[in-house]
């Protein structure tokens, strides 16, 4: 196992042997079946470049970012270390507040190892149900050519075999559509940051911001969790229904949400309607490409997003609640909206506007009013 190398305050690498030990086993499969999968799933992936790229204009300008197929314990390496790298502005200003108080260190020795199971625990939930994934965070790679403009792409897309195969099983659809849907998904946002350069750091900007307004303050950190975690447990599923007709948007509840500052709010708008138009961008180009490349895609995506609502038993929605994880299938829904609002007004050519600067983000409430995104930036060009 690559070593991730330690902290004081998370054990990474008790992480990764944490997850891979409790990551449920992937679905049977022979040797020689797994490899026409990891085969097909580089094929689809391949062909996905120019599919997304032809239907969405989007220009690369050379760039590209690697593709790999993994399995679970490979997901939790990768995203091990993609936590590690983004938790460490944060990790820092708690490691100087523990070691200015008294037992600071040998406090840290044992919290490491509980925050390494803790997260750990939360990898190998995660494991079973992420598809596919692009990693934007991920170092450059000097083996890969340079952009255009001098600068070497970082990120890389990951795709879970094992996941993909067991989605398909249940689902029962025709494994060839079904995992070159799911490549058109994830190439699709391969190439919104390999398309637009400035993307990437612009979002490592917001999340490290959101992370550095964090209360480090351990008695404060505790008493805000110990709401959040009351908070949870008031609120029952016969709730939520009656919250969203009565104008809710159901977003409370998540213990990301719990626990932040109101500048941390502030930023968390901007990055919500940044991700909902990525999200809402890959949902509207894998159903716009899918007719013509994937013959049951109409089957795909009814079947699909009846297993998105339904979900599955009570302690998975519950655990989905507490990660944001409902946030994320409203992001996919709300996105699309507006991506497909504004194509209708705009035309491709007018969505693609969107990608120029920061500026041109959608913020959150354009995300829900799709025509005035287009009134701003039309009144910004002319």
């Amino acid at each position: 196992m690559t070593r991730l190398g330690g902290t004081d305050l998370v054990d990474w690498n008790l992480a990764v042997s944490t997850a891979t030990r409790l990551a449920r086993p992937g679905p049977e499969a022979s040797r020689e079946e797994a490899r026409a999968v990891v085969a097909e799933l580089r094929r689809h992936a391949a062909a996905s470049q120019e599919h997304v790229r032809s239907f969405t204009g989007m220009d690369t300008g050379g760039a590209d970012t690697p593709v790999l197929i993994v399995d679970r314990p490979g997901w939790v390496k990768a995203n091990a270390a993609g936590f590690r790298e983004l938790l460490h502005p944060l990790i820092g200003k708690m490691r100087e507040r523990r070691e200015a108080a008294p037992g600071g260190p040998a406090l840290a020795a044992v919290g490491s190892k509980v925050t390494g199971v803790e997260v750990g625990m939360l990898l190998a939930f995660l494991s079973s149900r992420v598809l596919g994934q692009y990693e934007a965070f991920a170092p450059p790679s000097p083996q890969l050519p340079a952009a255009a403009d001098g600068s070497r792409p970082g990120g890389r897309l990951l795709l879970v075999a094992p996941n993909i195969v067991h989605v398909e099983r249940e689902l029962d659809v025709q494994p060839h559509d079904f995992r070159l849907w799911v490549c058109l998904h994830e190439e699709t946002h391969r190439t919104q940051f390999t398309a637009v350069p400035w993307l990437r750091d612009h979002l490592e900007s917001e999340i490290q911001a959101f992370l550095l307004e964090a209360d480090v303050d351990p008695a404060t950190l505790v008493e805000r969790l110990r709401k959040a975690a009351q908070s949870l447990a008031g609120r029952s599923e016969a709730e939520e229904p009656q919250d969203r007709a009565a104008g809710g948007d159901g977003s409370g509840g998540s213990l990301v949400e719990l626990v932040q500052t109101p500048r941390q709010r502030e930023i968390l708008a901007r990055l919500t309607a940044v991700m909902s138009l990525l999200e809402g961008h890959a949902e509207f180009v894998m159903d716009g490409v899918g007719p013509q490349v994937v013959p049951t895609v109409a089957e795909i995506r009814e079947k699909f997003t009846r297993r998105r609502q339904q979900g599955a038993g009570t302690l998975d929605r519950a655990l989905r609640k507490l990660l944001g994880m409902d946030a994320k299938l409203r992001q996919y829904k709300e996105g699309e909206r507006f991506v497909r609002a504004v194509v209708a007004e705009a035309g491709m050519a007018g969505l693609n506007k969107v990608w120029t600067s920061p500026n041109t983000l959608p913020t959150k409430d354009e995300i829900a009013k799709p025509e005035d995104w287009v009134a701003r930036v039309r009144a910004g060009s002319a």
